[in-house]
Parts: structure tokens; sequence; C-alpha cells
């Protein structure tokens, strides 16, 4: 089996070509990538490509499957280069998908692309899709739910699957989500436990989590299952903010919700932080998900808890964790911040 990943470098592309470069029914990954890695997995060659306006279906000519996980999270102040990206680029993908006759295409969703719904009951994969409208991802992640609605309609012999996880967390990844969505103003030490001594508890800060090599084998065992449609991911516990507590070893002060998203909406004006108030104001509306038909369709168990993949993040975070891909790279959490501060935070990709 010849399968191409598209956005094979990140935090979920590296986990998933770990995966597929162990499974003896893959014979040969092709991973796409903005700028070429230092990383060389088993079984995999790498080829850059820009889904924008690149010539993609060269690339998925005699796959077998195709992968879709490149997403720009950054920048948010700029909501049209995203939505090019993302949309844009994304429909590319699955329509090149289509054109070369892939017989499989495997798209990250994610909870952010659900309506705003109930946290005291899970929702299965038939919940609404509408996201929350005034934040660019969870538009963006909505909006292509719906192409996906067209294409399928339009070439009903290529199984489609839609994995929709909770928030992907690893080790490796700290540098890059600390880049996209803490700034460069954190210090990497205060994410000590003991360091941190309170934890907001705002209304509506609970979250599902799950390690990114948990969600490469539910990529990898929907290939070689004829399963179609969407998939909720995510690991138990639901976090919270007693449970963050915990892993920081801090206490929770209840704060009202308007005076954090005041905070972050100050910081994020001013180019200090990355993530919009929008974002915080989707995620404090995210549904709590049933993972019932990964479990049962797929055979897919989480060996992780949310809170290991949580608390490996935390680690990461304070040491600076990596790897070696661009998106990886722990350099940004030297010089590359003051590049961060020089081109504006949240204005860059």
């Amino acid at each position: 089996m010849r399968v191409v990943v598209v956005g094979a470098s990140g935090n979920v592309g590296t986990s998933v070509v770990g995966a597929l470069a162990e499974d003896p029914a893959v014979t040969s990954i092709l991973g796409l990538a903005r700028r070429r890695p230092y990383w060389s997995p088993p079984k995999t060659e790498w080829a850059t490509a820009d889904i924008v306006r690149g010539d993609l279906e060269e690339h998925f000519r005699g796959a077998d499957a195709v992968i879709h996980l490149a997403w720009l999270f950054q920048p948010t102040h700029d909501t049209m280069l995203t939505w090019e990206n993302n949309v844009v680029g994304g429909t590319r993908v699955f329509r090149a998908a289509a054109a070369a006759g892939v017989p499989a295409l495997l798209y990250a969703s994610s909870v952010g692309a659900y309506s705003p719904g109930p946290q005291d009951r899970p929702v299965d994969e038939s919940w609404p899709t509408d996201g929350w409208p005034a934040a660019g991802y969870t538009r963006e992640k909505a909006y292509l739910e719906r192409v996906l609605d067209a294409i399928e309609r339009e070439h009903p012999g290529m199984r489609v699957v839609r994995m929709r996880p909770g928030f992907i967390f690893k080790r490796e990844s700290a540098a890059e989500q600390r880049r996209l969505f803490l700034g460069p103003l954190l210090p990497r030490r205060l994410v000590r436990p003991g360091l941190v001594p309170v934890v907001p508890d705002l209304p509506g800060l609970r979250f599902q989590a799950l390690h990114a090599d948990d969600a490469a084998q539910a990529f990898r065992l929907a290939l070689g299952r004829p399963v179609r449609g969407a998939f909720n991911l995510a690991a138990d516990p639901v976090v919270d903010a007693a449970e963050l507590a915990r892993l920081l070893h801090a206490r929770t002060v209840r704060v009202p919700v308007r005076v954090v998203r005041a905070g972050l909406a100050a910081a994020w004006l001013a180019h200090l932080v990355p993530a919009s108030p929008a974002l915080l104001d989707a995620v404090l509306h995210l549904p709590v998900l049933d993972t019932s038909r990964a479990r049962t369709e797929l055979g897919w168990q989480p060996r992780r808890s949310a809170s290991d993949a949580v608390g490996e993040f935390l680690e990461g975070l304070r040491d600076g964790a990596g790897m070696g891909t661009p998106p990886l790279s722990p350099a940004t959490s030297r010089w590359g911040r003051a590049r961060e501060f020089a081109t504006g935070v949240g204005s860059r990709p």
C-alpha cells in the first residue's frame, strides 16, 4: 500500500508517518510538506508542495490513500491567509485526490468543527458541524466538512473518512504549540509543577485531549478497514481546571470568563499572544465527544490517557522539546522568539 501524507512534518503528521512506517501493509510513504524535513523515517520519501498553488495530482497518482493533515493555525490576525491555505488548499487536496483516482481519502477534521453542545453528556458524530462562527479555526473546519459532503456525492467510489479529534499533544510538539497558541512571553520554567500557583476555573472550561501517537493509530486502522464517514477521537478523562491544577500542583480559583477574555483580547490586539479571544469562546462551547464508533468499528483504543498527553506536553514545554522537522524544531524557543516579536505575534504563519 502506498500512502501520501499531506502535512507530514507537524505534530500529527510525524506520528502518522511513524505509525505507517511500522505497518507491514504499508510499502511506501510520500510525505508532503512546505519545507523539507531533516528527519528520515523508514519507507518514507519527502517532497515539498504548496497545497494552494502546486500540482497535487502528480503526487497522488498511483497512491492507495491520501491522508490530509496540513493546516495553518496562524496568523490569527490575517484570516484571509489561513482561509486560503486551509479552505482553498484543503479543497484542492480533496479534488486532486478524486481526480487522481485515489481509492481512499482520510482527513483530519476536529472537535472544533462541531456546533456548541452539551458538556454533561457526550455527543456522537451526528452532532451538527457548524463550528463557532467567530473563530477562524472552527469556521474553516466547519466549511471543509461541507466541501467533503460534496466530494462524497460527486465521487461515491472514493472512500472518505473524517477524523474529529480533541486536542492533540505530545512531547515533541511543545515548541510548535508554544509558538502557535501561547506566544513568546511564556517562560518555559513557569510550567514546572509547583511554580504556577493557581489555575483559572472558567465556566465551560472542559476539553478532551489525546496523544498524537494514539491519533495516528486511528488513521492507520482506518486505512485497513472498509469504513467511511466521521470518527470522534478522544481519551479519558475530560480535562477541566481541577485536572490542570493537579498536573501543575496548583489550586483552582474561580474567575469570570469576561475577565479572562478581556485580558486575552487586550494581549491579542497588542500582538503579545497569538491566540485570539474568539478561539477561547469556541473552546468554552465545545461539546464532549462520544468515541464509541472509533472503538467498535476501528478497534481503536488510546494507550495514553488525556492527562498523560497533557502532562507529556507540559514536560516538553519545560524542556524545549521538539524534533527534526521545521514545524517542530525547538529552535523557535531561542532566537525564534525575537523573530516572533519582530514580525508581530499572531501575524505570520
